[in-house]
């Protein structure tokens, strides 16, 4: 068996080798590139410094050496990388700062810098020149290790490997197949130009942006598949690959087409790396119970019980270590497990809430694995602080063989390894070449570029397109974003040939890459498809100014409906029932639900801020009634009786739904407990003294004893059956007048004296007063009052004729309203859907303005018989 080493360049280039090794059944041949190479003539377990013995490396060097004029700078996030990168460059150049005197106090720092790097190295660990010198020293075993030596396909070699290179050329035979265009002229050995030259574009085409320009390509990939040229002759490159990346993973999935990424896949696209975000996002963004649960659903920590999160309440936000122990603690009965996920949970919690400063331990404690070297790697890479960018800059190598698919990646990837049938990406005047960038710890006025970077960027990108383009025997096709994914305009590189295709963005490809690109391209099955065909007609439908089947027309007595009618109707149900009937439909018969919140609110929102003053209300009234009695009960004692319930909620409230900060949870319980003591404290001039009190009462209550009812039939109204809860009831000594309160703690309305159902906006009084008549049928006298807390407080009460009128209009609206639905009109009417803060606003079209003016007046001609309530007082 023969010896011979194959050198490559590039991660592509190393696979591709591999596999060709093996396809044509080669023994004896390893596959190396120049660091590799060198580290095999070295010997005695000598190996190049790895990106994350660098980081760590860097980071200390930075940590304990003293400087000049960088060491401001060592503690930003993007340092270790700047220094990493700088350090490469020189490296590769050649330049040897360490070997000079009198250095300026710049490159004075980067010498430094280097030296400490390379002590703080692990054993065996060298940095690519002492890795060049340690080969250089052991030359004379090149032909015994390595036998013959052929550079295959590599560009170019940086100045750094060149006299490693010279000194094997004397002790063992060397070649290379290089490009055409590389320099070759410094090599002793034999070069071999590889055939080719220059292919023409067989194809320039204009795209809309970049992701218009992946679609493209995808399209060209299935085509050239569908004319039996193999996926490992295909690929698909841009000078830089980060604003096609996204595009690339999605598309390509989407399309089931077998794309290997070059550079790697993002870490974070991945099983391990989202473990490494769930722990990230809770280190840095703070306790809550939705980051807490992600975190145990991506990680395993020993010995904690399965049931661990029974009983916490989805709601509860959970943002501090206090809210955890109360909340898990009060959910102990409803675990099996008992106490055990309290004694594990807790110690974790209480390391989480240290932050950013805990990341190491909590690595290392929650994920193991792949994860876990991830999670090190990022902590390398950058400070604990920046770990989300951190991450989201972490690749992870592809695990699809590049024989078996098409590439994506770098065109400096593709150069090293070229394919006959190519896409070139991104052709645009800023996207390829690139331009030259500064180095940010070595400008060009402290070390001139071209020493510092021998072959500029600008340079690589088009050597890269000219190696590419004289090896795609197959055909080359370019292709270029007209616009960035921004928005901007962009214009065509200097390699953009004059003749171009513009490609419409929805314009019918020749060959589809995914199922909906296929309907596209074949209108007949568009037609047949289910789903377009519906969509076609609401398109319609939308340009008509008649109600069709898309603006809430239902079959007569739809059974959804008719169980959503047999329901309870509490007065927001029966206010959404009057006012707007499609959205009635969407909440109570399809149980259609707002979002809930992901992070915690700044204050509450005035519907919840409105529950936690009623409850406080009913707290501290419960605390008052029997004795001494709301009526008979001092000012203090209504004050201490608030101060308690207060308490009782301030603890409770955080366990069960998300509320504000500490501090301002504070406050807004102190503003919430002024509302009560004003609600507790509102004379009730409508019972006399000796009334008794209740609060939160429920309506048709199964108990017929049930103080103050004397009934429990249901309470009807136009033959709907009512729910809900009276906020307050007062009933006189004698027990033949009753007081019902509703609180409100919102802005008073104009005209708040003249209120009466206000368009069917306000139901609770005559609601209320009617479950008050049908629960306690002995009452001869109701008053139904709204106080309203905000500011100074103040009351509007109905009783009498007025009352019973309003309970006659609510009974007969309720009624029409109800039969609507039941015949199949569920139109959006009345203001409601068309308010700013209106819930369900996603369901609606998003020109909403336009819609009302196209078909309003046709709802309103439906919903005549509704219409009249709307305009009442």
């Amino acid at each position: 068996m023969t010896r011979s080493t194959w050198v490559v360049e590039g991660p592509l280039a190393f696979r591709n080798g591999r596999e060709r090794a093996a396809a044509e059944g080669r023994l004896g041949v390893e596959i190396l590139t120049l660091p590799m190479l060198a580290a095999r003539l070295a010997g005695g377990f000598v190996r190049p410094a790895a990106s994350e013995d660098l980081q760590a490396a860097v980071r200390i060097a930075l940590a304990e050496a003293e400087f000049a004029e960088i060491g401001r700078l060592a503690s930003l996030p993007g340092m270790t990388r700047a220094a990493i990168q700088t350090l490469n460059r020189l490296w590769r150049a050649d330049v040897a700062l360490s070997a000079q005197v009198d250095l300026p106090p710049r490159l004075a720092d980067i010498a430094r810098l280097e030296a400490r790097v390379r002590a703080a190295l692990p054993k065996g660990a060298l940095i690519p020149p002492d890795l060049r010198d340690a080969a250089l020293a052991r030359m004379a075993y090149g032909r015994t290790l390595l036998g013959e030596v052929r550079l295959e396909g590599v560009p170019d070699v940086a100045p750094l490997w060149r006299p490693l290179l010279a000194g094997l050329a004397r002790s063992t035979d060397l070649g290379w197949r290089a490009p055409s265009g590389s320099d070759t002229a410094w090599f002793p050995g034999r070069v071999e130009l590889l055939p080719g030259a220059p292919a023409d574009p067989h194809a320039a085409e204009a795209c809309a942006d970049p992701r218009a320009e992946v679609v493209e390509a995808l399209r060209w990939a299935r085509r050239l598949l569908s004319d039996g040229v193999p996926a490992s002759q295909v690929a698909i490159a841009s000078a830089g690959s980060e604003a096609w990346d996204e595009h690339v993973l999605v598309l390509a999935r989407d399309a089931r087409l077998p794309i290997h990424f070059t550079h790697g896949l993002p870490a974070l696209d991945t099983r391990e790396g989202q473990a490494c975000a769930a722990l990230a996002d809770l280190l840095l963004q703070g306790l809550s119970q939705e980051r807490v649960r992600r975190l145990a659903r991506r990680t395993s920590v020993s010995g904690l019980p399965v049931d661990w999160a029974r009983g916490l309440r989805r709601a509860a936000g959970l943002y501090t270590l206090p809210e955890w122990r109360h909340a898990l603690v009060a959910a102990r009965p409803e675990r099996a497990s008992g106490a055990a996920a309290e004694t594990i949970l807790l110690p974790l919690l209480e390391r989480l809430a240290k932050g950013p400063a805990a990341a190491a331990a909590a690595g290392e404690q929650l994920l193991e694995g792949a994860a876990l070297q991830l999670w090190r790697q990022a902590l390398r890479a950058a400070p604990a602080e920046a770990l989300e960018s951190a991450l989201g800059g972490l690749r992870v190598p592809d695990r699809r063989a590049p024989g078996a698919a098409f590439t994506w990646g770098p065109a400096a990837h593709l150069a090293a390894a070229p394919r006959p049938y190519v896409r070139l990406i991104g052709l645009s005047s800023r996207g390829w070449p690139r331009a030259d960038a500064e180095d940010a710890l070595l400008p060009d006025h402290i070390l001139p570029r071209r020493m510092l970077q021998p072959l500029s960027r600008i340079e690589q990108d088009l050597r890269a397109y000219e190696v590419i383009a004289a090896q795609a025997s197959g055909g080359l096709t370019l292709s270029r974003p007209q616009r960035s994914s921004e928005g901007a305009t962009l214009a065509p590189s200097r390699l953009w040939p004059a003749a171009e295709a513009v490609l419409a963005r929805t314009r019918v490809p020749a060959h589809a890459f995914n199922e909906a690109d296929r309907l596209l391209a074949r209108p007949r099955d568009a037609a047949a498809d289910p789903a377009l065909a519906l969509g076609r007609l609401c398109w319609r439908n939308w340009n008509v100014g008649r109600i069709t089947v898309h603006d809430g027309v239902l079959p007569p007595r739809h059974p959804l409906v008719l169980r959503a009618l047999d329901g309870a109707h509490a007065p927001t149900i029966l206010r959404r029932l009057l006012r707007d009937p499609l959205g009635y439909v969407w909440r109570q018969a399809l149980d259609w639900r707002p979002g809930t919140r992901k992070t915690p609110p700044l204050e509450l929102d005035p519907a919840t801020f409105g529950v936690l003053v009623h409850e406080l209300l009913r707290r501290a009234l419960d605390a008052l009634e029997p004795h001494p009695g709301l009526a008979r009960a001092s000012a203090g004692e209504r004050e201490q009786a608030v101060e308690a319930a207060a308490a009782m909620i301030g603890q409770a409230w955080p366990t069960e739904r998300p509320v504000p900060p500490p501090l301002l949870w504070r406050h807004t319980l102190a503003r919430a407990s002024r509302m009560a003591r004003d609600g507790l404290a509102f004379p009730d001039d409508h019972v006399g003294a000796g009334a008794r009190s209740w609060a939160e009462l429920d309506i048709g209550g199964p108990d017929p004893a049930a103080a103050p009812w004397t009934q429990s039939a249901d309470v009807r109204l136009g033959g709907l059956r009512i729910s809900g809860r009276i906020d307050r009831l007062d009933l006189a000594e004698a027990e033949e007048m009753a007081c019902v309160t509703d609180y409100k703690t919102g802005e008073r309305p104009r005209g708040a004296h003249r209120l009466v159902l206000g368009g069917g906006t306000e139901l609770q009084r005559v609601v209320y007063a009617a479950a008050a008549r049908a629960l306690r049928p002995e009452l001869r006298q109701v008053v139904s009052r709204l106080v309203y807390l905000k500011d100074a407080p103040d009351e509007y009460p109905l009783g009498g004729e007025p009352l019973d009128a309003a309970l006659a209009d609510a009974a007969r609206y309720a009624a029409i309203a109800a039969d609507l639905l039941r015949s199949g009109v569920a139109h959006p009417g009345g203001d409601e859907a068309r308010g700013a803060y209106y819930d369900a606003r996603l369901a609606l079209p998003a020109d909403l303005d336009g819609y009302f003016r196209r078909k309003g007046a046709a709802f309103d001609a439906a919903l005549t018989a509704l219409t009249p309530l709307w305009g009442q007082p």
